[in-house]
């Protein structure tokens, strides 16, 4: 947790991604202490927390955060969440109206790809089998912009990050990464409940193809007081491959800055 010294605005919570955890987002941090106080955390089942069982889905994750709010007694948080973490960060909203400032969504759709369940049996026995090259490869072919997209800044780098995360993993972190995939499939991603009326910002990659842009920009036109945008020359993986940028804009949105007209994003679309 960083704490500024004079903050700008509410704490600012960040749920990051299925292949995150809270040290993913140090680089984010240092720029957005500057007007907040930033909270990342490991929920139960990833990072370096304890293994979650499938059966806890996300009103279990979303309970969890509610808890620890509570216990750092912040009653009212800007919340950023990020693919997997954006279910969570939309479970939390519709259970806690109250505690939300303002939402940002990225990289979130209203329902998961329509063969991820197939996906997640190929991977289950995959694993097992030991043949985790073959899953890397194809989490990178998933994550980040397919071959002959436009540019995408340091989309050779990132892909070789995240092959090399994956297969990094110790045993722990592969069950635990098992388990999660399990669970995507095993609860409802998206609820059909109403949503807080708070400031709602959607925003992804122009050239993502795991969630692409305007599956993002229908879950937008779902929600009351909603915008959405994307970022330029990015994917999926814009808040990595765009680090200062991803920054600003987060910055911006939860601080009511100016943030419609930033030239690294397309033109704001706006939702009542």
């Amino acid at each position: 947790m960083a704490q500024p010294e004079h903050p700008a605005t509410e704490p600012l919570v960040i749920l990051g991604g299925s292949s995150q955890d809270r040290q993913s987002w140090v680089r984010h941090e240092r720029r957005l202490a500057e007007i907040a106080c930033v909270v990342t955390v490991d929920l139960p089942g990833y990072g370096d927390s304890d293994f979650l069982p499938v059966e806890h889905g996300m009103d279990f994750l979303a309970a969890a955060v509610h808890h620890m709010l509570t216990s750092l007694e912040m009653p009212r948080v800007n919340l950023v969440g990020a693919c997997f973490g954006g279910a969570i960060a939309m479970r939390l909203a519709q259970q806690h109206p109250s505690l939300i400032g303002r939402l940002l969504l990225v990289g979130m759709a209203r329902q998961l790809p329509s063969d991820y369940a197939e996906v997640v049996d190929r991977w289950r026995e995959q694993a097992k089998a030991g043949q985790l090259t073959e899953i890397a490869d194809e989490l990178v072919t998933r994550f980040t912009a397919a071959s002959g997209a436009e540019f995408v800044r340091r989309l050779s780098a990132v892909a070789r990050f995240l092959r090399r995360e994956f297969l990094d993993m110790d045993e722990d972190g592969l069950t635990k990464w098992v388990e999660h995939n399990e669970r995507l499939v095993a609860h409802d991603w998206c609820r059909p409940e109403p949503m807080p009326p708070v400031p709602t910002l959607v925003v992804t990659g122009e050239h993502d193809i795991l969630t692409p842009p305007e599956e993002s920009r229908a879950l937008a036109a779902s929600l009351p007081l909603a915008h959405f945008t994307t970022i330029r020359e990015a994917d999926h993986l814009a808040p990595v491959e765009r680090v200062a940028e991803f920054a600003e804009l987060v910055a911006r949105f939860c601080s009511e800055g100016q943030w419609r007209d930033l030239d690294f994003c397309h033109p704001v679309e706006s939702f009542d």
